[in-house]
């Protein structure tokens, strides 16, 4: 919903809530059901509100639980019955510095502070570690915005008994709580406070009148800025960039200009404005986002213009370039396909609203934010959180050259008119084994991003696929690939529950850039291997439609399983005896774990 995207109107949002909340659950988009509770140290209910819609809008259908005004210590320590029944998916704490309970004064010593610190970061860690222990999902924790008032002015930042580095040193606390405790976040209201305006946002009136630690107007930007980590935490991530060229990643028109006129560098104001818009694109393709073209042009003079010496991109940064005479909408969908990705995982960046305004037509799950000018495009795609970072790992890190690769696979089995052939020439070696404690955080990443290739699509927190590590009650997979082009990473998972001589089939998932390459088949052979070494009888695999995983409806069909039940909603139940399976996957070397 155009309404939602930043940058968003917060005064329309707050008057048209009901009527946009409306429209978004009329428009039959497939979503996923969380279970969200806010534990506040002020009134929270404008924003939970405000935050049901950017997360509607967003892929995720939630339902709140909410603490009573400023209950927020109490519920997390001492949880009633309604909050224990309720079994959140998330815990979102919506603290401010009001919340703290004590700060240094004028006349403590510098050992009295410390302590001060230790105890109040104490109050917070016992909460946490109650609500990670008992509810086992992830915590979003606000940090604090700095003060509205200075006591002892400029030097309230440096002196030991200043509140506002009181506030620093407590943040910083926080801060490494979450850099080492997986499933922990921090929601960064300090700077989103900062960048709204301080004296705004802490506006004494609203507290004063109705417990909002907050200004009204603000409540918009703080509920995007959480349900932004929301949707990352539970896989709703963008994950390309398709980029128009003239007039986006430089000023003017390089096929009717020159690639010696166009603005970009250091010269000028506004070449200097693309050169830094151009280098936060290289440094959003470090951090695994990738990288494509959707420009009007020859391509001739398209890949001219990324080779301008004072540019900060250069083809070799893109995946795809398509630059043609093709409509845009058009390119875009090509562009997914090849990347083996949906539509919606793309974000499209041109400066021209027309365009815009058809590719959202043409493909609604596109987003496509107003890029009103070049001073403003790093803001606008910044705070739009279209990649927010909730997991990092080695295997983002390298996407982009993974995709790379695929290309050249792509381009290679062209030479081939045997299929088969040109798997063996990938000379593809698999590591599957059990779990590894160095793969955990991608695995857990995978299970929440990959939708297309995965039977029951269920998502697991880091705390769940620890649970999932650690009991013997599992037979579990990962499976990383590696060819001659590169390394894959890890690109499939497979968990199983034991019940006696069964095997449950909880997770099936691959991700899309090695489809076509029988590693589901060389995951299968291994998980029969491991299933008879364990004296497992019969495999059961189940399969829950959603809108996005048709293409595994018949998965198991494909395996050799029979089809045992199907209900009215298209669940379906397969099965599998193992004692007469043959393998299936003559292509791939598989390997364990002893191969790393």
């Amino acid at each position: 919903m155009v309404e939602l995207q930043y940058p968003f109107d917060s005064a329309y949002i707050m008057k048209k809530r009901r009527s946009l909340r409306k429209a978004l659950l009329a428009d039959g988009s497939a979503r996923i059901k969380k279970n969200i509770a806010v534990l506040g140290g002020s009134t929270t209910n404008d924003i939970v509100s405000i935050m049901e819609l950017f997360l509607l809008d967003q892929g995720i259908e939630p339902t709140f639980y909410q603490s009573e005004y400023a209950q927020y210590w109490q519920d997390a320590m001492f949880p009633g019955e309604e909050l224990i029944s309720f079994k959140p998916d998330i815990v979102f704490i919506h603290t401010t510095n009001r919340n703290i309970t004590a700060f240094p004064k004028v006349t403590d010593s510098r050992e009295a502070v410390n302590d001060l610190l230790a105890g109040e970061f104490d109050r917070f860690r016992k909460m946490w570690d109650a609500l990670s222990s008992r509810f086992g999902c992830p915590i979003i924790q606000n940090n604090f915005e700095l003060p509205l008032f200075r006591l002892m002015g400029n030097k309230d930042s440096s002196d030991y008994r200043g509140r506002e580095r009181f506030i620093t040193r407590l943040n910083e606390r926080f801060y490494d709580h979450a850099d080492e405790t997986p499933n922990f976040y921090i929601n960064d209201i300090n700077y989103i406070a900062a960048s709204y305006g301080l004296e705004k946002w802490s506006n004494p009136m609203y507290w004063n009148m109705y417990k909002y630690a907050l200004c009204f107007e603000a409540i918009p930007e703080l509920a995007f800025n959480t349900a932004n980590i929301i949707k990352s935490v539970f896989g709703k991530n963008k994950k390309a960039l398709a980029l128009d060229l003239d007039n986006t990643l430089w000023g003017g028109v390089v096929g009717d200009d020159g690639v010696e006129h166009i603005q970009i560098g250091q010269e000028t104001g506004v070449a200097q404005s693309y050169y830094e818009f151009q280098s936060y694109l290289k440094a959003q393709r470090e951090l695994g986002v990738m990288l494509t073209v959707c420009s009007k042009n020859d391509e001739e003079n398209a890949v001219a213009g990324l080779n301008h010496p004072e540019g900060a991109l250069r083809p070799d940064d893109f995946i795809i370039i398509k630059a043609n005479w093709e409509n845009k909408d058009r390119n875009i969908a090509e562009t997914a396909q090849q990347l083996n990705i949906l539509p919606d995982s793309i974000v499209f960046v041109d400066d021209n609203p027309a365009e815009r305004a058809i590719v959202r037509s043409q493909l609604p799950g596109v987003c496509a934010p107003e890029m009103d000018s070049v001073e403003n495009y790093i803001r606008t795609l910044d705070r739009s959180g279209f990649f927010d970072i909730t997991t990092f790992s080695d295997d983002d890190l390298k996407r982009n050259e993974m995709y790379k690769a695929n290309a050249e696979r792509a381009a290679q089995q062209a030479a081939f008119e045997n299929y088969s052939d040109y798997l063996l020439s990938l000379e593809m070696d698999a590591v599957i084994d059990d779990f590894t404690p160095m793969y955990i955080q991608r695995i857990t990443q995978l299970s929440n991003k990959s939708n297309q290739f995965n039977v029951t699509t269920k998502r697991y927190t880091a705390a769940e696929m620890e649970a999932v590590f650690e009991s013997s009650e599992y037979i579990r997979l990962y499976g990383k690939l590696i060819d001659k082009f590169g390394d894959n990473g890890v690109v499939s998972v497979v968990i199983g529950k034991k019940d006696g001589v069964v095997l449950n089939m909880e997770l099936w998932l691959m991700s899309c850039r090695v489809l076509k390459r029988d590693m589901e088949f060389a995951m299968l052979d291994t998980l029969v291997d491991k299933c008879r070494e364990q004296g497992i009888k019969t495999i059961r695999g189940y399969y829950y439609p959603t809108a996005k995983n048709k293409m595994v409806k018949e998965l198991y069909g494909t395996f050799g399983f029979e089809k045992i039940s199907e209900d009215d909603e298209g669940n379906t139940v397969w099965e599998l005896p193992v004692e007469n399976y043959e393998k299936k996957c003559s292509v791939i070397r598989i390997h364990g774990n002893e191969a790393l």
